[in-house]
């Protein structure tokens, strides 16, 4: 019986999200790509604190990106586990996440261009407000990470904001 009521307790939320992503790398003159991250997560948890999963995308790019020496672009494909404070009676909810993928990035000019895809990582930290019953605000999301196998000049850190849609 006590079982019974405890799996009662236990909350599962799925929801997909856009993001506004301003992205920049630790490399000397290199410019802020932007463009739009889509996801999905899912939730489960009890009381305070909910674990669950992430998929997203992550598209950003400045200048020419038809593929002129000119661009940057930095796509990567991420998934990972996802930790979220739950406080029931505030409207807000923070996050945390470690994502794993792939990426890949177009960056620099004549000989010292790189254009690589690679194993990607991030740490992800946000706030989520509740604006309506299944509408939330993605107030702030930042993130840091690297990809694998291009020195610490290709660090990518992000600076998000969107709207998250719960789903029924």
């Amino acid at each position: 019986m006590m079982t019974l009521g405890l799996a009662g307790m236990a909350r599962a939320q799925t929801a997909i999200y856009g993001e506004f992503t301003a992205a920049k790398l630790s490399a000397p003159n290199t410019s802020w790509m932007y463009g739009p991250t889509i996801g999905l997560y899912h939730d489960s948890g009890h009381g305070l604190l909910a674990t669950g999963l992430d998929v997203r995308g992550t598209f950003a790019g400045r200048g020419n990106t038809n593929g002129a020496y000119s661009s940057e672009t930095l796509d990567t494909l991420l998934g990972g586990v996802r930790l979220a404070v739950t406080p029931r009676v505030l409207p807000f909810k923070p996050y945390g996440e470690v994502l794993g993928g792939f990426g890949h990035l177009k960056t620099g000019q004549g000989t010292a261009r790189t254009s690589s895809t690679k194993f990607a990582y991030q740490f992800v930290g946000g706030v989520d407000f509740t604006i309506l019953p299944r509408l939330d605000w993605r107030a702030v999301e930042f993130s840091y990470g690297r990809l694998a196998g291009l020195g610490d000049s290709f660090v990518p850190k992000t600076l998000s904001t969107g709207i998250v849609f719960r789903l029924p």
